[in-house]
């Protein structure tokens, strides 16, 4: 159980990696101390970096992953400390989505392996044009207009590769059976819906991976579902390494099932393969889409420090409460009945006026807000930590920090 009580000190925050100026500029000098060499943060704010059980220890409040994926966070030991995980969906979308569609022009002929070619060819004028007819042949491909895409994921980056795919002239089919209605909006009218990976396979000549890593997608490309494909079809995994077994894929790629792998993720079975392209996990490594990822994870760490709200966590409900007069309790517990009617209960007793709250749960977690008229005394916050499930209350007030 942890108490953070009002007072007057700044918001520590601990960066790992490099983060983005813009983002750090998000942080008030007056209002926040920032830096690689914080102790005891309230939050953290980090990229690639792997996090430890250990630091999410000792006051910490929240964990903001500038990217997507966060496997490089114990989100589980956080949801069990009430420790809040963000992440920032969409904000490197574009940056992704151009790579991928680099990867499908590359695909649909043997560019690299032209250019290469041509840089081998020796300096004289007459051997260059001689050896270039000779040999262009080689490297002939396709078009990709009328080609079909199957894409399978289509959240922030699946639905833009999509669009994208669509403008070049390209029939885009999708697989997404967690789909939310929110990214449904997003999906363009113009890609056809299956039912099924299989029938995905086995009608695309393109297949894109967009999914998150998870226990359902940890080998959904393997040696079963590559015989789905189409013989001589191009995978292109821009999700996570693990989403491919390399060594199925590679069996693929060696029989000529696949022609082409194009991924973000090097791995050892695969490269030295002459049909297999890899880039060093360039996806989100655009000045664009790391100033817009450190933003936006800076935004929502200030949102959640000042207000108490939630965008784009993880492992807690989404949840906003505009600010009110009053003070706010913010207060995570564990999802079982009846925890808020007895943190009520406690304010009633004490005629603690309660001017607005909000609250919802998420798996194993509940959080709530609770606007107050009064300033709570130590006895109240005591009182509220000795109800069981009960994690972590904070109180929030205008100005104020925690400590």
């Amino acid at each position: 159980m942890q108490v953070f009580k009002v007072c007057r000190a700044m918001y520590r925050i601990k960066t790992f990696n490099r983060i983005a100026e813009p983002g750090l500029n998000r942080f008030s000098t007056d209002g926040y101390e920032v830096g690689t060499d914080i102790s005891w943060p309230h939050a953290i704010l980090l990229r690639s970096h792997q996090l430890g059980a250990d630091d999410t220890e000792r006051g910490l409040l929240a964990v903001a992953r500038a990217g997507a994926g966060t496997n490089n966070v114990p989100v589980d030991e956080c949801t069990k400390r009430g420790v809040v995980v963000f992440n920032t969906p969409g904000a490197n979308a574009n940056s992704v989505k151009e790579l991928v569609l680099a990867a499908i022009l590359l695909g649909s002929r043997d560019i690299i392996g032209g250019i290469k070619f041509v840089g081998d060819i020796p300096k004289s004028e007459r051997e260059v044009h001689e050896l270039v007819e000779a040999n262009k042949k080689a490297f002939r491909g396709h078009e990709i207009q009328g080609r079909t895409l199957g894409i399978v994921g289509l959240g922030n980056i699946g639905s833009r590769v999509a669009s994208a795919a669509l403008d070049l002239g390209m029939h885009v089919v999708g697989y997404d059976p967690a789909l939310s209605v929110s990214a449904a909006w997003r999906v363009p009218s113009r890609v056809g819906q299956m039912e099924s990976l299989q029938s995905l396979f086995q009608r695309s000549d393109y297949v894109s991976l967009h999914v998150p890593l998870t226990e359902d997608t940890v080998g959904l490309v393997n040696e079963k579902s590559l015989k789905q494909f189409r013989d001589g079809a191009v995978l292109l995994n821009f999700a996570r390494e693990q989403v491919v077994n390399a060594q199925d894929a590679r069996d693929a790629l060696v029989s000529g099932k696949l022609r082409w792998y194009f991924s973000d993720f090097p791995v050892a079975e695969l490269l030295g393969l002459p049909n297999v392209h890899c880039t060093p996990h360039l996806g989100a490594s655009t000045g664009e889409a790391e100033e817009n990822c450190a933003v936006m994870a800076a935004d929502q760490l200030i949102e959640f420090l000042e207000c108490g709200n939630v965008r784009n966590s993880v492992n807690f409900p989404d949840l906003s409460l505009d600010p009110s007069h009053g003070l706010r309790l913010a207060i995570t517990n564990t999802n079982v009945p009846a925890v808020l009617n007895q943190i009520l209960a406690v304010l009633a007793d004490r005629q603690i006026n309660v001017i607005d709250m909000i609250n919802k749960s998420q798996e194993t977690i509940a959080y709530n807000l609770i606007d107050i008229e009064a300033e709570p005394d130590p006895y109240l916050l005591e009182e509220i930590e000795t109800i069981e499930p009960v994690i972590n209350v904070r109180v929030i007030g205008s100005g104020s920090a925690v400590t």
